[in-house]
């Protein structure tokens, strides 16, 4: 279900402040964030976060192709390790 029209995207406050303040200062450090359901906005384009995935930080450069996108859409949680069995029938067949 997505958001109200009347309320807007969602934006993290504190976050929309740090990626102003790196701008005016400009300064281009990456920002460290744990607001995976930010929507990005076109204010963010060009500015580098750390997106936290509950493990890790990833590093995600906002282009404008992202906007009105969420953050955590880049920043994969699972790792897909293959399929089980795959190696096994591999082994067996070449016999």
């Amino acid at each position: 279900m997505s958001r109200s029209l009347k309320k807007g995207p969602y934006v993290d406050a504190r976050l929309a402040a740090k990626v102003e303040k790196n701008k005016l200062g400009g300064v281009r450090e990456p920002i460290k964030t744990w607001a995976r359901d930010c929507t990005i906005i076109p204010d963010f384009v060009s500015a580098t976060f750390l997106v936290h995935n509950g493990k890790q930080f990833i590093k995600v450069y906002i282009t404008e192709d992202m906007v009105g996108h969420k953050l955590g859409e880049f920043s994969p949680t699972r790792v897909f390790k293959g399929h089980s069995g795959g190696k096994a029938k591999a082994a067996a067949g070449a016999k």
